[in-house]
């Protein structure tokens, strides 16, 4: 069974159709990437997958895991199993850290996990991740540096531990050792039972971490997939070359 599937989905924003037909099977152990131009509604289709109410889904359908989650909103999504970085993480003055993670974990599994046994589990992770103790007790993305916001994404995906990791353009802002330590905490979490699913604009990202496919979006379609040296291709010859008739 597909870890997640979306047929034909089609969608829209301010009556503006945005996602024009994508079709998508991401299968359990699985690295997928998109790439394309601004604008071509890569980062409208992560959202779509996490439920943003501004967003209305015109036909097609999306199952995770088997069952459609059209109808579910992002908390129950998020309960299930599907996480979503973002591209621009939200300041939350007032709020360290430490306090929102745990609230996010008692949250996502229903239960309080016990202080010591968090304490553990944050400490490894941002160990893992090279991040200093005193980051717990910031304000999360408050006065934070673009690759501090990033890791503090991944940082929530390491305790989390979803079944779908959706990572939209996690390496922007990004400057050479934040992309590496942050590719080598996603590296971390890949197991043969979860997926992700990245996107990015360009191939640097993919010399860290190696997709099983990639995907280029043009006008609110996927119109050509391949291995990782279509990403190669592309850093290339750029977008310009893939039209809308490229076979999928």
């Amino acid at each position: 069974m597909a870890l997640l599937e979306i047929k034909n989905l089609k969608a829209s924003i301010e009556d503006k159709e945005i996602l024009k037909g994508v079709n998508l099977r991401i299968e359990p152990g699985e690295v997928h990437a998109i790439m394309g131009k601004n604008g071509s509604g890569k980062s409208t289709l992560s959202n779509i997958i996490m439920g943003h109410p501004s967003y209305k889904v015109l036909s097609g359908d999306i199952l995770f895991k088997g069952e459609s989650i059209l109808d579910l909103s992002v908390d129950e999504r998020a309960r299930r199993g599907i996480f979503l970085s973002f591209q621009h993480p939200t300041p939350i003055p007032g709020v360290t850290v430490a306090n929102f993670l745990r609230t996010v974990m008692k949250s996502f599994h229903g239960k309080d996990m016990p202080v010591k046994e968090f304490r553990s589990s944050l400490k490894k992770e941002m160990a893992n991740l090279k991040m200093d103790e005193a980051f717990a007790g910031r304000y999360v993305n408050d006065g934070f540096s673009g690759g501090e916001k990033k890791r503090n994404e991944i940082l929530q995906l390491s305790l989390l531990k979803p079944s779908l990791a959706i990572l939209d353009e996690i390496d922007s802002g990004l400057d050479i050792d934040a992309l590496k330590t942050v590719c080598e905490g996603i590296n971390q979490n890949k197991t043969s039972e979860n997926a992700t699913l990245m996107i990015t604009h360009y191939q640097r990202m993919l010399n860290y971490i190696i997709p099983d496919h990639i995907h280029v979006f043009v006008d609110g379609k996927i119109v050509l997939s391949g291995d990782r040296s279509l990403a190669l291709t592309l850093e290339e010859k750029g977008y310009d070359w893939v039209t809308e008739g490229a076979t999928p």
